[in-house]
């Protein structure tokens, strides 16, 4: 058989050199090519494009101000003291019945069970502060909000004709799951009180005339990222009403509602659940540390098997097995002795971290007031959300890869694209900025930066491409 026909058409070979001037036959290895192409379709993610550029950029221009990432502060964490939370981790194990300090030591360094150790003290947690009252069975530590997406992904979307409907614009980290795993979406439109109930309904009744249907529904109620949009608590209502009506589950990602302002806190979906429609996915990266990775998912609803019924817990615990076997002890007894030194409950360091991001959110938005008061290219004009990491800001121009090298280039400010998070298409003319990592005086000199950059592309003239380093790019369509 030749070489053709053993070689799978997705794969090449590097024959360089293969034959000596000789013609004598070279045994030397021969290196595998892949093709793209033939690879699964997700690698081809427009969305995981779009993210490798940003963190290249971000690499590029280190002393750019980044409106860019989403990430927590670092001032909240700098000064962890890690070897008492474990101590304290451990001391709690350790005063469990039958159990000795060696063993709960231990704990620290086995594999452990894949819904977690912590459990328990995480549970507590959700009560105390969210008034969440969760089975500590019925949860799952998960590394990170991410895995919990993927494996409740996994689990609720078993075929083609299950879809999984998400806000527009959404969180490209649920879209991204979506994709890895080959699960349809449909995009629902939100406006600032957040989802739109009656054109989720009429998407469900979309899906049924094509012999589909909704299987779950994916919000962030508080402040989602990156709209900044909140829910306001009638439309929690409606929601609740229409998945129990349309047969459907709720995917909560309650990331960011710690950022509400004392006295204007709602409850989160999962409080308000009567009849377990909602499945409650949370981080403890925003209010403990992000380098930890804990994560968890609350999912109480009843799964009917050969052996009885069981917790859907118990389902995504066996797929987490096959996934990342367990969720680093370690980093789970980090978090449950924080939990721990402060009595059980989030509710100090959250008030603490709150302060922060509400600061911060303010700071942006009175400097983007300050810096534009001689004046903006028309058409420039930004959302005003009251809590979040986000404000989303209107260009009239195309806000693409090639306008984002300009400011990087020439202003030094960057930011993010926001097509990537409308899965339906659209938000072209949209960035997000992003005030949660940056302290006040870099927020003021980023928004400076930006101001000076749409005012220069405004004067460089409309219909000139935009490239970095010339004097005449120009954002087409900008005016004085």
């Amino acid at each position: 058989m030749s070489d053709t026909a053993r070689t799978s058409p997705d794969i090449s070979l590097d024959t360089t050199a293969r034959t000596s001037p000789d013609t004598s036959p070279d045994t030397s290895p021969r290196t595998a090519v892949l093709d793209r192409e033939a690879l699964h379709a997700s690698l081809r993610d427009p969305v995981l494009e779009s993210i490798g550029f940003l963190n290249e950029i971000m690499s590029r221009y280190p002393d750019a101000v980044s409106f860019a990432p989403g990430a927590p502060h670092p001032d909240p964490y700098a000064d962890l003291d890690t070897t008492r939370y474990l101590d304290r981790f451990v001391s709690h194990a350790a005063a469990a019945p039958g159990r000795t300090r060696e063993s709960a030591t231990r704990l620290l360094y086995e594999y452990g069970p894949a819904r977690g150790i912590v459990n328990a003290v995480v549970a507590e947690a959700l009560r105390r502060d969210q008034g969440i009252d969760a089975d500590p069975d019925s949860l799952v530590i998960t590394v990170g909000a991410q895995e919990a997406m993927l494996l409740t992904l996994r689990a609720l979307i078993a075929t083609p004709q299950d879809l999984l409907a998400v806000a527009d614009p959404c969180f490209v980290g649920i879209t991204s799951a979506a994709a890895l795993l080959g699960a349809g979406t449909v995009p629902v439109p939100e406006d600032h009180d957040g989802l739109d109930i009656d054109a989720l309904a009429e998407a469900c009744r979309a899906a049924r005339r094509t012999g589909r249907r909704i299987r779950a529904c994916y919000v962030a109620p508080d402040y989602a990222n990156p709209s900044g949009s909140r829910m306001e608590h009638g439309r929690r209502l409606r929601l609740l009403a229409l998945a129990e009506q349309e047969d459907f589950l709720v995917l909560e990602d309650n990331a960011y509602g710690f950022t509400a302002a004392p006295g204007t806190e709602l409850p989160a979906l999962k409080a308000l659940d009567t009849t377990r429609r909602v499945i409650h996915i949370g981080t403890f990266a925003k209010v403990c540390f992000p380098g930890a990775r804990v994560g968890y998912v609350i999912a109480d609803q009843s799964v009917r098997t050969e052996a009885g019924v069981v917790p859907l817990a118990a389902e995504l615990a066996r797929l987490k097995t096959a996934v990342t076997v367990n969720t680093s002890p370690i980093c789970q007894a980090l978090i449950a002795g924080m939990l721990l030194e402060h009595g059980g409950s989030l509710a100090e360091p959250i008030r603490t971290r709150s302060a922060l991001y509400r600061r911060n959110l303010t700071h942006l938005l009175r400097a983007l007031e300050r810096e534009s008061a001689d004046g903006l290219p028309e058409g420039v004009r930004w959302n005003r959300p009251s809590g979040g990491f986000f404000v989303l800001m209107r260009l009239p121009v195309p806000a693409d890869e090639a306008l984002l090298e300009v400011a990087a280039a020439e202003h030094g400010v960057l930011w993010t694209p926001m097509a990537p998070f409308h899965p339906g298409g659209g938000g072209t003319h949209s960035l997000r900025l992003s005030c949660s990592y940056l302290d006040p005086d870099r927020i003021d000199e980023g928004v400076r930066r930006l101001v000076a950059f749409l005012r220069a592309r405004a004067r460089a003239g409309a219909g000139t491409q935009c490239r970095p380093g010339t004097d005449t790019a120009a954002v087409e369509g900008v005016r004085r």
